[in-house]
């Protein structure tokens, strides 16, 4: 944490890569200028994701991110793999945003500290 003028405590500045604690302190404090993506097929996101995030399929992301995302947005990105995580980051970087963070071990990693996750149940007609 560090301290404006000593004396305001403020969160830890976003890093390219982030363990699912610095994710989970900015969540913790309040921070609404953040969007969590994940990137996995739409499938694995309605089985389970991090709460809060939104679903941006690898295939779709660059070209849904910049019709709803500033781009100066701070934007967290995971995936099955932290390898595709890069890819998605880099995608995004490539195209004019500059604050994204691939968040390392993503969905098994945010789980595996007991981190809230949310599922989406769909109904057949």
């Amino acid at each position: 944490m560090n301290y404006l003028f000593g004396i305001i405590p403020t969160p830890t500045p976003m890093e390219s890569r982030s363990l699912v604690y610095d994710l989970k302190t900015r969540l913790d404090w309040g921070e609404p200028g953040l969007t969590i993506v994940d990137v996995r097929d739409r499938s694995l996101f309605n089985q389970s994701h991090i709460t809060g995030a939104i679903s941006l399929p690898l295939s779709e992301l660059v070209n849904r991110a910049l019709k709803s995302l500033p781009l100066n947005r701070d934007i967290y990105v995971y995936s099955d793999t932290d390898e595709e995580a890069a890819e998605a980051a880099n995608l995004l970087r490539n195209v004019g945003y500059r604050q994204v963070s691939e968040l390392r071990g993503g969905l098994g990693a945010w789980k595996a500290v007991g981190f809230p996750v949310e599922a989406i149940c769909l109904v057949g007609n």
